[in-house]
């Protein structure tokens, strides 16, 4: 009996290895393929996957037809030439990365190549031999998702992006993981903080202890404590995420570099950390849809971090204030948030922007609706100054944007600047507000910042953290 057991959970094993249990019979396409190796040369391609009785084969093609066979394990698989192209059909363990070694005969001799494949049909996890064990319940991110595994680790995967594994202290990554993923192995003690959205999330959830490298100097932060612990050297300037000290980065025994989107304008940068042994983590919080979703990437910084719960609390602490505010009642007002330019052209916010989105949850009505396209997350929006009085003249409010450019400091400065703003209805009911500076590295305090647009909305200045209304004339 015991042997007629043990065989029945070694077939189980083989089986769960393959990815095959829980896949039903039938020709799939991948939902994943990925491989690695070689010059970078030949593409391969997997267009489909054949199951049958819980085996699974794939049709693999190289782009080249100059391979005649293929062996996978100790067996030789023979190729057929379709279109110019060497076609395959290989034993697929789904799930799970695995070996192909090719034999080409595009060189003066035949030269045997080893290639790396994944295939995941999506009935299959991508951690190969991990039992999943739940996933992250989030309220407004769209961006990422995490789903918990066995023995500590947990999968990040961002939005049309990269892939994570995160691994729990003194743990590898699990055998046949997809290549693709980027590994980070806890702890992480000495991060490099290239993002400066992410600086105010850490400093929320009690983390800044984990930075010790900042690609922004100690006066470019308006996040206090982490402009503090510059001052005292307990993090240090590593150079901004384009031009970073390599040298320091080794020096300090960086374990962690937090970007934002822009490393990838510089994609050598991000090759060459990545080749001092550095994983790179690459912030795309700004792509959330939702104000709050921003915050929300707290909970993913707090998994790293180990400081779930205090992301949490931090996260739901913002997310309350706007939970808390009342149906806004009768007609909205209308709110213009810019900044002059010294050519004298206006930066608004795209319509899609977490500002003007900010509005309107506030109970506003954005003037710039339609700005950059509906679902544009652009930022800001360059303007004419006669477009600009075209759609704010009439504005119930104007923010300024303090943020961006030299803050104005009175209504008489601002005509100052340009003369137009003289003919303005939120001027001359005395409706003039400016954003602080600080805000746009605010990102823990999206849910303040929309709780002092609705103060605005009802004409209360009292306790603002980011709003404040500018002298009258």
């Amino acid at each position: 009996m015991k042997r007629v057991l043990l065989a029945l959970l070694t077939v189980w094993i083989v089986l769960a290895a393959a990815g095959a249990l829980a896949q039903e019979d039938g020709v799939f396409a991948p939902e994943e393929f990925t491989f690695s190796g070689g010059s970078g040369k030949v593409v391969i391609t997997c267009p489909q996957v054949t199951v049958t009785g819980g085996e699974a084969k794939a049709k693999i093609v190289f782009s080249s037809p100059n391979y005649p066979r293929a062996m996978v394990g100790d067996t030789v698989y023979e190729s057929e030439t379709v279109d110019g192209q060497s076609v395959f059909v290989l034993p697929a363990p789904l799930g799970r990365a695995f070996t192909v070694t090719a034999t080409t005969t595009a060189m003066s001799r035949p030269h045997d190549i080893e290639y790396t494949l994944f295939i995941r049909l999506g009935g299959e996890d991508a951690v190969g031999g991990l039992a999943r064990e739940g996933s992250m319940d989030l309220l407004y991110a769209e961006g990422f998702s995490v789903e918990y595994y066995e023995g500590g680790y947990a999968l990040i995967r961002v939005k049309d992006a990269e892939t994570y594994l995160v691994a729990p202290e003194g743990m590898d990554a699990p055998e046949g993981l997809d290549p693709s993923v980027i590994v980070l192995k806890k702890p992480f003690e000495r991060v490099y903080m290239a993002a400066t959205s992410a600086m105010a999330l850490f400093d929320s959830m009690d983390a800044l202890g984990s930075i010790r490298l900042s690609g922004t100097r100690q006066d470019g932060w308006y996040v206090q404590r982490a402009a503090d612990a510059m001052e005292r050297g307990d993090i240090l300037f590593a150079g901004k995420y384009s031009e970073p000290d390599f040298e320091l980065l080794v020096r300090e025994n960086c374990d962690l570099a937090i970007e934002s989107m822009m490393i990838l304008h510089t994609p050598q940068v991000r090759e060459l950390i990545t080749l001092l042994g550095i994983p790179v983590f690459i912030d795309r919080s700004s792509n959330e849809p939702h104000p709050l979703g921003r915050v929300e990437w707290i909970r993913l910084y707090g998994l790293l971090m180990d400081r779930d719960e205090e992301a949490k609390a931090a996260f739901e602490a913002q997310a309350e204030m706007l939970h808390a505010l009342p149906q806004p009642e009768g007609e909205r007002k209308t709110v213009a948030f810019f900044a002059l330019k010294p050519d004298g052209t206006v930066t608004v916010r795209g319509s899609g922007d977490y500002i003007a989105r900010s509005i309107d949850l506030a109970g506003g009505k954005y003037v710039f609706d339609g700005m950059g396209g509906e679902d544009s997350t652009s930022a800001s929006v360059n303007i004419t100054m006669e477009a600009f009085y075209e759609a704010a003249a009439q504005a119930d409010f104007i923010v300024y944007n303090a943020a961006i450019e030299t803050p104005a400091q009175s209504v008489e400065s601002l005509i100052a600047m340009q003369p137009l703003f003289s003919d303005f209805k939120a001027v001359k009911e005395g409706n003039v507000w400016c954003a602080n500076r600080w805000l746009y590295q605010a990102t823990d305090g999206i849910g303040t910042f929309i709780k002092d647009l609705r103060a605005m909305l009802e004409g209360q200045e009292e306790g603002m953290t980011f709003l404040y209304r500018l002298p009258g004339r």
